[in-house]
């Protein structure tokens, strides 16, 4: 794929006015509070025999959105941390389509010595990482895919519920006995990027002070752009709604905007590294610079002039290793 979005030194300033709703503060802590009101947190933990050595990890189940169970893995290092400290923590977010992967996934932080908490995202799971969690939801018609269904209304968007589970993933990695509650960050791409940013936002609204955030070539920002730009899916999910609803443009844009990363972008303000591809379709370049320029903390940004949605690849996993050296000391 060429580049096709703006040139690099007008995506550096490109700030444009943001969409969110009056209310996107009071919608969340409403979210936040009937949930726990209704649905206390829940955790299981049992460890799992992954045949990694060096890798303790066990398989944790927690109560979601709907008091629905939601899975995911927890890895840390089989030895003790040198100065004997409590672990610093990351919370990964999966890319859109997958799911939390097989227990030996995602171990290159506990390497480096953190926990990290892989979190299954609901109803997904089939596509390029499997999954263990399903999806209960109440919606109308949608495209097939994620990105439409319930965007009828934001209480019943599929998102609110993801969402909502990331939130609760953060409390249950501060809350093992094995991390330190004071040191924990979020990290994923994609997707990922857009659940993390969210996860940090509202942990915020919680009152919980995360040591950072990771927030690679980050999906769900900018999203009415993105729909006029780039004919990539999931976004194309949404242009084949609205090419049969023609109706419901600016009501689904509506419910778009409570979700929207350059919306939660301002609501962050812990030190943030994001990532962009220049020439990636499928989250465009624009999108990613919505998101990180409204971004209210400490910030930087890894270009990749010459890739698509792959971003660094494993140039940027050593950056995520530097970054939590950095934030997590």
């Amino acid at each position: 794929m060429a580049q096709f979005d703006l040139p690099l030194d007008q995506l550096v300033t490109y700030r444009p006015d943001r969409t969110e709703p009056a209310d996107l503060d009071g919608f969340w802590r409403r979210t936040l509070d009937e949930q726990d009101a209704a649905h206390p947190l829940r955790v299981t933990r049992e460890t799992v025999d992954t045949g990694l050595t060096e890798i303790v990890t066990e398989d944790v189940t927690f109560t979601g959105f709907g008091g629905q169970p939601i899975k995911a893995w927890f890895h840390r290092p089989a030895r003790s941390a040198p100065d004997g400290r409590a672990l610093g923590a990351v919370v990964t977010y999966i890319g859109y389509g997958g799911g939390r992967g097989l227990s030996i996934e995602h171990t290159l932080l506990a390497q480096a010595g953190y926990a990290v908490l892989v979190m299954d995202n609901r109803g997904q799971g089939s596509a390029h990482q499997v999954g263990h969690t399903g999806d209960a939801h109440d919606g109308g018609p949608h495209a097939a895919g994620f990105l439409t269904q319930g965007v009828e209304s934001p209480e019943a968007y599929y998102y609110r519920r993801l969402f909502l589970d990331a939130a609760r993933a953060v409390e249950v990695a501060r809350a093992h006995p094995a991390v330190d509650s004071g040191r924990v960050m979020v990290s994923g791409g994609s997707q990922g990027g857009a659940i993390a940013l969210a996860a940090a936002a509202l942990s915020g609204l919680r009152g919980v002070a995360l040591r950072g955030a990771i927030v690679d070539v980050p999906f769900l920002a900018h999203v009415r752009r993105c729909a006029e730009i780039t004919d990539a899916h999931p976004y194309a999910e949404l242009v084949g709604y609205l090419h049969a609803h023609r109706e419901l443009v600016e009501q689904t844009f509506a419910t778009l905007a409570y979700f929207d990363g350059m919306n939660l972008a301002p609501r962050v303000g812990v030190p943030a590294l994001f990532s962009v591809g220049l020439r990636d379709e499928i989250c465009p370049p624009s999108a990613v610079y919505a998101a990180f320029n409204h971004y209210a903390g400490p910030k930087e940004m890894r270009v990749y002039a010459y890739n698509g949605h792959e971003n660094g690849g494993p140039y940027q996993h050593a950056e995520h290793v530097r970054f939590a050296r950095q934030v997590l000391a």
